[in-house]
């Protein structure tokens, strides 16, 4: 299969730095909204890298749930492969791929669990459905066929056929508190603008990056 050719300009009016916020979540609320306004679909997945205690590296698709002062919110299995590695290495990177725009962010820091009261509240906000999902997935193990997750479901379904469904022990929120960040706007003959937020004490420098 030869793709070699597959490209693209990337057209637009480009990204100067005095456009930019002093605060890059503030930056990233307005590309975020931006993003929402073009209509971009799933505008808050996002690819979640992590590494395991031997440097091993998992990537993956999720959904952000939460931008707080102090950082990007997300939720999963506690038991998952993902979580297993922020165990071992609790630093990560998310990627928002808002390509219609010709817009890329890509945040780096360390990673911690929100609260339980903060899970309880965002778990109990979710369709019913994915509550009982939540506790039917064993995320990351393996299993025989879909015929036995599908009976799993109906015995987590007639467990809590009345009543509201409880947070599971094995399941919660991540805060990833960002470090660096870095927001991309391509530009034609890949002379893409680039500028890099470091987070230097409890101050955020910013530099343009060569595309």
């Amino acid at each position: 299969m030869d793709i070699s050719n597959l490209r693209r300009d990337f057209e637009s009016s480009g990204l100067r730095r005095s456009q930019l916020h002093a605060d890059p979540l503030q930056q990233f609320e307005h590309w975020f909204k931006a993003a929402q306004e073009a209509g971009i679909e799933d505008v808050n997945a996002c690819s979640l890298a992590t590494a395991d205690g031997q440097g091993v590296p998992g990537l993956r698709t999720v959904l952000l749930k939460g931008l707080e002062p102090s950082g990007f919110v997300f939720y999963s299995n506690y038991h998952s492969r993902k979580a297993r590695d922020l165990q071992q290495n609790p630093r990560a990177s998310l990627l928002f791929p808002w390509l219609p725009l010709n817009r890329q962010v890509i945040v780096e820091g360390t990673v911690e669990q929100v609260s339980r009261e903060e899970s309880e509240r965002y778990f109990h906000s979710r369709p019913r459905g994915s509550q009982i999902g939540a506790w039917v997935s064993r995320q990351s193990e393996s299993i025989d066929s879909r015929q036995a997750l599908e009976a799993r479901l109906a015995d987590i379904e007639t467990r809590f056929d009345q009543g509201d469904i409880p947070l599971p022990e094995f399941w919660g929120g991540y805060q990833l508190r960002p470090q660096r960040m870095e927001f991309w706007q391509g530009r034609p003959s890949r002379l893409h603008d680039r500028f890099e937020y470091r987070l230097e004490g409890e101050q955020w420098t910013i530099s343009r990056l060569q595309p």
